[in-house]
Parts: structure tokens; sequence; C-alpha cells
């Protein structure tokens, strides 16, 4: 019993909210009803044609691909969260 070992110290408490919520709210509902704009259009362009419509796929395509890598962050600088 004399060689027990102390539990170890529990984890340093971390404060998550760093005060922008309202602007991150803003930013997600944002890039939904961006997402939400281009996946409507490209079914309008789908309703004028069949090529028009896979012109509008191929635009969209990148559109919401960037929209995806702006809410990951790999285009924000470094200490900026947007």
């Amino acid at each position: 019993m004399a060689n027990m070992i102390a539990p170890p110290e529990p984890p340093a408490a971390v404060d998550l909210a760093d005060g922008d919520d309202l602007r991150r709210l803003r930013f997600r509902l944002w890039q939904t009803s961006m997402a939400v704009l281009t996946i409507l259009a490209t079914g309008w362009f789908f309703s004028l044609s069949p090529i028009y419509g896979v012109l509008a796929i191929m635009v969209a395509k990148h559109i919401l691909v960037a929209i995806l890598v702006m809410g990951l962050g790999i285009d924000s600088r470094p200490g900026k969260p947007f």
C-alpha cells in the first residue's frame, strides 16, 4: 500500500464560447441559404432545358464546394475564425 499512485489531475476547464456566437450563426445561415439557392437555381435551369441543366450542375458543383471550403475554414487566415 505504500506504492500507491495518485490519480491524475482533472483536465483544465476550457471556454469554447469565443463570444462570436451571433456572427457564427449568421455565417452558417448564409451558407445554408446560399447552398439552397444554388440547388434551386440548378433545378430551375433543368426546367428550361437539359443542356442548361447540365451546364448549371457544372457551375453549381464549384459553388457548393466553395461554400463547403469556407465552412471548413480552409481558406481563413490563422487567428481569424471567418
